[in-house]
């Protein structure tokens, strides 16, 4: 077997079709969009580039045919913060069911890390933000995967833990329709904050998007940045991150809490893309984007994903989540009625706080995805992701 490093087209190419030949006979996997892989690997596109580092290889067999792939990187930003040893990671594998190829490229992304100064690598993961391409699919084969998630076989669970990868958190992906009623805790928190009148709730706005990069950003790093291996956002990566969503962005679905006017929370809500894109093959040529654009008009998407949610320290506890729910739930089941389905992704098993959230939401957990750690020293005690309280 032959580990060749991606740089140039031929290789490029040989990296994205891979995956279109192993998962030829699979039915519910949709064929990520090649500019979005490409896009990763761009440091003209990819903006973590400026605080980081990466490579791809392929892997070929004695006939010279493509049977894995592997990519690995390096985030300046967040391999050091809360951790016990500078950490990279390695991601978007796909292999052939053969141990020892998939010990070779584990091996590989492990050497060029070591290169790099790190002392361990967390997998699969993507150079880039953790909503995308982030976590082994562990459970949930049966389904079709959302927008940049990933999908894999099951034997990879095997390939990974058998190599030694250890599980460093879980991530879950909750299902309900979205008509039928919510816990009743939701329902006595909105109260407490709608009697507030220094609390106010509305959905976004289109025409005026450049005010929530900032309102964004605010949020974010206010309820996110505190948790291990999560830079704090920039106000270029919060332009870019609202850059991208804005073509298919339903600003009815997008809810924002103000106190006093300051942002202090975010219920975002997105359709699900892979319902429309399953139908372009991956190329967004142009016949792709006509085929995108029939089914937007049509609005072949059913189903709406709970992007992300968050809620400033400061105002946690004042019934703030429980007024964005319930403002979401009143526009999606009484007046604006065009979604069947909602799924609430990457609800980390080391967030009681929102697991509790998302249950009185109600669902179940459809879906189960682990982003694995492994350890450099073998002698060094292996210790999971710890609990948010």
């Amino acid at each position: 077997m032959q580990i060749v490093e991606v740089q140039d087209k031929k290789t490029a190419k040989e990296f994205l079709r891979l995956p279109v030949r192993l998962y030829k006979n699979e039915p519910n996997w949709i064929r990520p969009l090649d500019k979005d892989i490409e896009g990763v690997f761009d440091p003209n596109v990819n903006k973590y580039f400026r605080h980081g580092k990466c490579t791809r290889w392929i892997l070929k067999n004695e006939r010279g045919e493509v049977i894995g792939r592997i990519a690995a990187f390096v985030n300046d930003r967040t391999a050091k913060k809360n951790n016990d040893q500078p950490t990279g990671g390695v991601g978007f594998f796909e292999c052939i069911n053969d141990q020892k190829a998939a010990n070779l490229l584990f091996d590989t992304g492990k050497k060029w890390l070591v290169e790099q100064g790190m002392e361990g690598m967390d997998g699969p993961v993507n150079f880039g933000d953790r909503d995308n391409w982030w976590g082994l699919l562990i459970d949930g084969f049966d389904l079709e995967p959302n927008y940049q998630c990933n999908y894999n076989f099951s034997y990879y669970i095997d390939l990974f833990e058998n190599y030694g990868f250890q599980i460093y958190f879980k991530q879950f992906t909750f299902g309900r329709p979205v008509q039928g009623p919510l816990g009743e805790r939701l329902y006595e928190k909105a109260e407490i904050a709608n009697k507030d009148p220094e609390y106010n709730f509305r959905h976004i706005e289109k025409k005026k998007l450049g005010k929530y990069v900032e309102d964004f950003r605010t949020v974010y790093n206010e309820a996110w940045a505190h948790f291990p291996g999560v830079a704090e956002m920039t106000p270029l990566q919060a332009k870019a991150i609202i850059k991208k969503m804005k073509p298919i962005m339903d600003e009815k679905i997008m809810w924002f809490g103000y106190h006093k006017d300051k942002p202090v929370g975010f219920y975002i809500n997105i359709p699900e893309l892979n319902q429309i894109f399953k139908y372009v093959n991956g190329k967004l040529n142009l016949i792709g984007k006509l085929k995108f654009l029939y089914h937007k008009i049509m609005r072949t998407n059913t189903k709406m994903i709970g992007l992300v949610f968050g809620i400033s320290p400061a105002h946690q506890g004042k019934g703030v989540d429980g007024a964005l729910i319930m403002a979401t739930r009143a526009m999606v089941q009484d007046t604006y009625t065009r979604y069947r389905h909602l799924e609430m992704n990457w609800i980390g098993d080391f967030n009681p706080k929102m697991i509790a959230v998302v249950n009185q939401i109600g669902g179940d957990i459809i879906k189960t995805h682990h982003t694995y750690r492994y350890l450099f020293d073998r002698s060094k005690k292996f210790e999971r992701m710890p609990v948010r309280h």
